[in-house]
């Protein structure tokens, strides 16, 4: 049997990454609306009603319509904007962040993709909170960088007409839309302070979070948070360790590339420390058109579908 899968918002960034991976995938097929109806929203509708899942390729407000166009008609829908992340009824699409979360994307109406950035700071910080290394009173400190796709067509263009320095910060008000996700799912009762960046690269990221030792319960050296790290990942697809190990005699020459993962939908994770463990350094690293946007979605549809996870993906 083959599925149907309407692409709502297939002619933008994280649409076409979409596409690309269900045109490979051999259990499905990839349906779009040309570009004459592709906003009608009485052609979506039916293509809603007529395809097994949809997943929704739209900004935020847009795709709170089609959410609610959706739930009318009873369609399952994957929603990779931001709009739903927090949203009561909605499962958040991160399989791996605890025990029960591929159990609810499996049973789940409405899934939630979750963000780029979000998904590299809950996959160092949920398990140590988990673990009870890092307490949920913590003050985070959160900088990361993306490539420019992470801004869509809008960004890409500006990358092109040479409108974009060469690495810039932006959110700088401390209040932007990755932060209730964030802190929601981290655990966390404080927000963390969020610096995202973008540099001039097309895709890849790298998210970071640098811990004193003194906003840890106890004492602990860099192999004790690596091995958390890697015992809760232990039999996951997604979500890997990190080659680099801390304290090996290559890591103060060693230069993480953000780009190392682009085409790629898995995460690396790594763990550095200072020479006597007072300061630590754990970072994530992943694609954030793969992982981080279309390579989750399509994660997700495999988990809903009841496929093995990995179909259609680079891992």
């Amino acid at each position: 049997m083959t599925y149907r899968i309407f692409i709502d918002g297939g002619a933008g960034t994280t649409g076409l990454q979409v596409h690309d991976r269900l045109v490979a995938h051999p259990l499905v097929e990839p349906v779009v609306l040309d570009d004459a109806r592709r906003k009608d929203a009485g052609a979506r509708r039916v293509m809603m009603g007529d395809c097994d899942l949809t997943i929704l390729c739209l900004p935020d407000d847009s795709a709170r319509e089609s959410a609610a166009m959706a739930a009318e008609i009873g369609a399952r829908v994957i929603d990779a904007s931001s709009a739903h992340r927090t949203a009561e009824g909605w499962a958040y699409g991160f399989a791996e962040l605890a025990g029960d979360v591929r159990a609810r994307i499996a049973d789940a109406r409405q899934i939630s993709n979750p963000g780029c950035y979000p998904t590299g700071l809950l996959a160092m910080a949920r398990p140590l909170v988990d673990a009870g290394l890092i307490p949920a009173d913590a003050a985070l400190t959160v900088p990361a960088v993306s490539g420019y796709s992470g801004g869509g067509k809008g960004m890409i263009a500006r990358h092109k007409d040479g409108d974009l320095p060469p690495h810039g910060a932006y959110g700088l008000a401390l209040a932007h839309k990755h932060l209730p996700e964030m802190t929601h799912y981290a655990g966390l009762a404080t927000r963390p302070i969020f610096m995202p960046a973008v540099g001039s690269f097309y895709a890849g990221m790298l998210v970071h979070l640098p811990l004193h030792a003194a906003q840890l319960t106890k004492s602990v050296t860099a192999t004790d948070l690596y091995d958390a790290l890697a015992a809760h990942y232990e039999d996951t697809q997604f979500v890997r360790m990190g080659e680099a190990c801390a304290g090996a005699p290559e890591t103060a020459a060693l230069m993480l590339d953000a780009s190392a993962l682009a085409g790629s939908d898995y995460l690396e994770l790594f763990v550095f420390a200072n020479e006597d463990s007072s300061q630590f350094w754990l970072t994530a690293r992943l694609d954030n058109l793969g992982k981080g946007a279309s390579g989750a979605a399509v994660q997700n549809m495999n988990i809903a579908l009841g496929f093995d996870e990995t179909t259609g993906l680079s891992v």
